[in-house]
């Protein structure tokens, strides 16, 4: 494995970091039908977090656990505070404008306009061996595992479980859902709450090999709307392919034309929706 198949496991990385940021948008957005502009920023706020929890208390694994608690539960007040109360998409796309921009100048004010690294787990500090003899960071290669990882549970959630189907039939037919005996509101801010949480994780693995920092939101929503749109509304399946296919693409355009590289994104996603106008899973 040379220094291209490097590149690829480094834009596989990048792609499960998307898919968890784009897994939590899809499921507000696909299935809520809610526009939330303020994903990005949740994924901000929870890097932040990881940065003060590890400056204090040099354990990981616990700022993991305090990044999404505290950005799952804003989630869900932002939910049922001020988003419950807009149906339509531009006033959400608006308010959740506002929310962005409010939280992203608080943490300016808390946290100053410098960039941070948050320091690696212990254990995963070092590299890995692959085959050639060559070297891949650990870390990654647990950020690779943690995506998989959550794409199962999110699967076995969404077509397995009691909840799941709960949520399915909610969207098909709220009325009906009412009718028998589902708590439509609760469960609506549940999910809102898990799309955050997972906004979260994002936030806090994501910290130590892309840092934190002010406008670092804007970056990471651009490219996950674009996997959303890629892999199709509503498809965790797709957000998987597509996270996959954003965060090879995106590493590899870096490097062959880096002037060029977000125009090639979106010609990758224009090319694909030529073809797919719904995305890869979307339904038709």
């Amino acid at each position: 494995m040379g220094s291209w198949g490097i590149q690829i496991l480094n834009g596989i990385t990048l792609g499960m970091l998307l898919f968890l940021l784009a897994a939590g948008f899809t499921l507000i957005f696909g299935l809520m039908g809610i526009l939330n502009l303020s994903h990005g920023t949740l994924y901000l706020l929870a890097g932040y977090v990881a940065v003060t929890v590890v400056r204090y208390t040099n354990n990981f694994v616990l700022a993991a656990i305090a990044g999404m608690l505290i950005i799952g539960i804003l989630g869900m007040l932002i939910h049922q505070r001020l988003l419950r109360y807009t149906s339509e998409h531009l006033p959400q796309a608006l308010l959740t404008i506002g929310i962005a921009l409010f939280f992203g100048d608080l943490a300016i004010w808390v946290w100053g306009g410098y960039p941070y690294m948050v320091r690696k787990p212990a254990g995963f500090q070092g590299s890995f061996h692959l085959l050639g003899n060559i070297s891949f960071p650990s870390y990654r290669i647990l950020v690779i595992f943690i995506g998989v990882v959550v794409a199962v549970f999110l699967w076995w959630f969404h077509e397995r479980s009691r909840y799941g189907a709960m949520i399915r039939a909610g969207v098909d037919d709220e009325e009906m859902a009412r009718s028998i005996g589902i708590n439509i509101r609760l469960l609506m801010t549940l999910v809102f709450g898990l799309g955050a949480v997972l906004a979260g994780l994002a936030g806090v693995i994501g910290a130590p090999f892309l840092g934190v920092y002010p406008g670092h939101d804007m970056e990471v929503l651009t490219l996950s709307l674009v996997v959303v749109v890629i892999g199709g509304m509503g498809s965790l399946a797709g957000a998987f392919i597509g996270a996959l296919i954003v965060g090879v693409a995106d590493n590899l355009a870096k490097i062959l034309f880096p002037h060029l590289s977000l125009f090639f994104i979106f010609g990758l996603m224009a090319l694909i929706l030529a073809v797919r106008p719904t995305g890869l899973f979307g339904r038709q």
